[in-house]
């Protein structure tokens, strides 16, 4: 990144910093203002700075970024509390997930007939995943139900990591039929190995994960570590679990999400104040990431969109998302409100962005093809980004006003009105 960029980016920065609160409550988000001032800053003929980050840099960011927040929200998931109530959890990505890259797969092939199969797949599979980051504000809302917030926390932290090897393996068949070669480098493998790096990631989060938070936890007891180090204790494991998988070859983003659950049952309590440095950090690549994809993607991306990529983007975030849902939730005991809360909060952003950042780095970008995923991608997360984040305070509201949810017991609070003024978006 150029120093005039840093510079304006920094500013921004601290800018937001400071009127975050009271500019969240008119429904503008974090994302939403990145995107929009890297938008206007760094293009066009009103330009006034470069942004000059090359592909690889942007993804390396991205990933980093994306294993930083995945460990931090995981962190705060009571293991046993989730152990009990993984129904809602496990329908959405044992059936939901698999539903909603089929039907993307399935519009994209209907839609661009003139695309390979492997490109609609691998379109299919790159806007399968939701974003926890894009869906905080939510998560950490407490007057919502906990068995809701705690489903699209864990779906979010886990669809990512599932999609990746299934991208990675449909980016090198679409490498082969452009014929252009095989990716080397991802966050899984493909094929038979897909498997083994999953549970290969899984590995590496428990260890990295149990064992210290465990350690912390003796250190704390001993008087030994003090409240700084205690965050950085927590950032550096954050750290060792997704370095560690990206060097052992597995699957890092599922190593990162599964270290922060691991993490909350080796400390035995929910501690937010050891998580708040890798969250925090999290937070700031994530609207750097935004940033740069206002500056660099959006009009690359727009620039091809016709009719048929604006009708899939706009499907995929309606029905190829809320079907599958609505689907996996029968018989769940959930309301109607509830069902289509839950089949609305399943932002696009930063999972796929990396996608879309690994399709740049891999496939050739001047194939008809691949451009039109690339746009399909830009605009499905574009569109994302302002419409989850105008609508979710608005709908977690409606949702408040709804009959109380069936995980609701005697020693939670009923769900009531309650004002908003003040409360920020993670």
């Amino acid at each position: 990144m150029t120093t005039g960029a840093l510079i304006a980016f920094v500013v921004l920065l601290l800018a937001w910093s400071l009127v975050s609160g009271r500019v969240e409550r008119l429904d503008v988000t974090g994302p939403i203002v990145f995107v929009a001032v890297g938008l206007l800053l760094c293009n066009g003929p009103w330009a006034v700075i470069d942004v000059a980050i090359d592909s690889h840099s942007v993804h390396g960011l991205s990933e980093v970024t994306l294993a930083l927040l995945l460990f931090a929200d995981a962190a705060r998931v009571d293991p046993d509390d989730l152990r009990h109530s993984a129904g809602l959890p496990t329908r959405l990505l044992a059936i939901g997930l698999p539903i909603t890259f089929a039907l993307g797969f399935g519009l994209g092939a209907a839609l661009f007939t003139d695309m390979p199969w492997e490109l609609a797949a691998l379109l299919g599979a790159a806007l399968a995943p939701t974003d926890a980051a894009l869906s905080a504000s939510i998560v950490a809302d407490e007057s919502l139900p906990q068995s809701i917030r705690r489903a699209l926390n864990v779906e979010s932290g886990l669809n990512d990591g599932i999609a990746t090897p299934v991208v990675t393996g449909l980016i090198a068949a679409s490498a082969t039929v452009i014929g252009v070669g095989f990716i080397d480098e991802a966050a899984s493998g493909h094929g038979t190995g897909a498997l083994i790096d999953l549970v290969g990631g899984v590995a590496v989060g428990v260890i990295a994960g149990y064992f210290g938070g465990r350690a912390l936890s003796m250190a704390r007891a001993a008087g030994w570590v003090t409240s700084g180090g205690q965050r950085i204790v927590v950032l550096m494991l954050a750290g060792v679990a997704f370095l560690v998988a990206e060097e052992v070859e597995v699957n890092y983003f599922v190593a990162a999400f599964v270290a922060g659950i691991a993490f909350r049952a080796g400390l035995g309590e929910d501690d937010k104040e050891v998580t708040a440095l890798p969250e925090l950090i999290g937070q700031v690549l994530a609207l750097a990431v935004w940033f740069v994809f206002g500056a660099q993607l959006v009009l690359d991306g727009l620039d091809v969109v016709d009719w048929r990529i604006a009708l899939y983007a706009v499907l995929s975030l309606t029905v190829i998302r809320m079907a599958p849902v609505a689907l996996c939730m029968l018989g769940a005991g959930f309301g109607t409100r509830s069902t289509l809360f839950i089949g609305w909060f399943g932002p696009r952003g930063l999972a796929s962005v990396v996608f879309g950042l690994l399709i740049v780095e891999e496939l050739p970008v001047t194939d008809p093809g691949v451009r039109t995923v690339l746009s399909a991608i830009t605009l499905t997360v574009l569109l994302s980004v302002i419409a989850h984040g105008v609508s979710a305070r608005p709908l977690a509201a409606w949702l408040r006003r709804a009959e109380p949810a069936p995980d609701r017991g005697a020693d939670e609070p009923p769900i009531r009105h309650r004002p908003h003024f003040g409360r920020r978006s993670v």
